[in-house]
């Protein structure tokens, strides 16, 4: 499964001529990135097709991606790697993707009479810690304790439909359908905490798992008036669908440097620097692991990875991992992480999809950074996968690409 499928190849294109631009321009590549950059006062925007842009820092976040990668002191850590014989490039790119997937979503959740909540969804986590981020939500939400909640996914017995979690979705989706389903269950239990405080459901107000009655210390739990209401053949559970109208625009500033050997042509990416705008994070530990999975991802794609067939039969050869190689650890450095964040106005949460954005900017990130290393000897038209038996050709023949 690839994250992002096709936004990296198109990105790519573009960061590659922008750098193409800048260089038959004579304009340094960051400038010409800047002069393009639409700035946060002309939010929110309407795209070339049609697509409209909610939110945005991007000449910010871009400026805050190039100074954590120190790109003032590059030449000096190029001179250096001259100095050991390699080659060292410096890429970038700025990614978006418009992300949102099948436009429908639901949630169910349910008040068990053990005290414990089931939050039911269609979506099923296969890795995006939505076990973490969708009972922090409703704990949020409702101000109640995490441990009560019990994630319940993808039971077509329990729920009628799941969108899915293509497109970077789910937090955006299933979090705007928790966030709604729990404002429905406010509404019910107001007239049901108002007559078990005896108050006028007009002075009732909740806050932080209460309901209290405005101006006294009277209050109720929701979990009590949860009981309450079933005991009474009115239960709190509540279904929630819902179809949205825009997508989210997650965006952001990869940088990455390479060094070369030339003897061998082998690459190895000795820096990697990435803000990001993903919106309100929900969980910031888990976000930061999204990217650094999408990253690892858009690396292999853009040194190591080759769907090779024979040319006489069609064959795919590369049909397993021992054929096909992906990014291991050693492979990868560590990463120097940031997010700009500005919120999403197109759903209640504020978020912004975040699991394929560091693949759509790593792959034109690293090839921009091999290119600008090959350009020293001739090979800046180089098209990846940059393995090194391809690099070697590149050096000892500069022109082909």
């Amino acid at each position: 499964m690839l994250r992002g499928p096709g936004y990296g190849e198109a990105n790519n294109i573009i960061e590659r001529l922008i750098d193409e631009a800048a260089a038959q321009t004579g304009l340094d590549r960051a400038e010409l990135r800047r002069r393009n950059l639409v700035p946060a006062g002309a939010m929110p925007m309407t795209n070339a097709v049609g697509n409209r842009v909610d939110s945005g820092s991007f000449p910010e976040t871009f400026e805050k991606a190039l100074e954590a990668a120190d790109i003032a002191a590059f030449a000096a850590r190029r001179s250096d790697s001259a100095a050991r014989g390699q080659l060292r490039g410096l890429g970038f790119a700025y990614h978006i993707k418009g992300t949102g997937g099948s436009p429908s979503e639901n949630v169910d959740i349910h008040f068990e009479a053990d005290g414990s909540v089931a939050l039911i969804t269609g979506t099923q986590t296969i890795g995006q810690g939505h076990e973490t981020t969708f009972p922090q939500i409703l704990a949020d939400r409702l101000g109640l304790p995490n441990e009560l909640i019990r994630l319940v996914q993808g039971d077509t017995d329990l729920i009628p439909l799941g969108g899915g979690h293509g497109s970077s979705r789910a937090t955006y989706m299933g979090g705007t359908a928790i966030w709604r389903a729990s404002d429905i269950i406010i509404e019910k239990g107001t007239p049901i905490a108002a007559e078990a405080l005896e108050a006028a459901e007009a002075d009732i107000r909740f806050s932080d798992g209460d309901f209290l009655v405005t101006g006294t210390d009277r209050r109720i739990a929701l979990i009590d008036v949860a009981r309450i209401a079933r005991d009474a053949g009115t239960p709190l559970d509540t279904y929630y669908a819902w179809t949205r109208e825009w997508m989210t625009f997650p965006n952001g500033t990869h940088v990455a440097e390479i060094e070369i050997d030339r003897e061998t042509g082998a690459v190895r990416l000795v820096r990697y620097s990435a803000v990001d705008d993903y919106g309100v994070l929900v969980n910031p530990m888990v976000a930061s692991g999204q990217v650094h999975g999408a990253i690892a991802q858009g690396v292999g794609q853009a040194l190591l990875e080759h769907a090779h067939y024979d040319r006489g039969s069609g064959q795919l050869v590369a049909g397993s991992l021992m054929d096909y190689p992906l990014p291991r650890a050693d492979d990868l450095p560590s990463f120097a992480l940031g997010f700009n964040p500005t919120r999403c106005t197109t759903n209640p949460l504020g978020v912004k999809g975040c699991g394929e954005a560091g693949t759509v900017a790593a792959f034109p990130a690293v090839g921009n950074a091999i290119r600008d290393a090959l350009a020293a000897v001739g090979g800046a038209n180089f098209t990846g996968p940059a393995t090194p038996e391809r690099i070697w050709r590149a050096l000892k023949q500069p022109q082909q690409k």
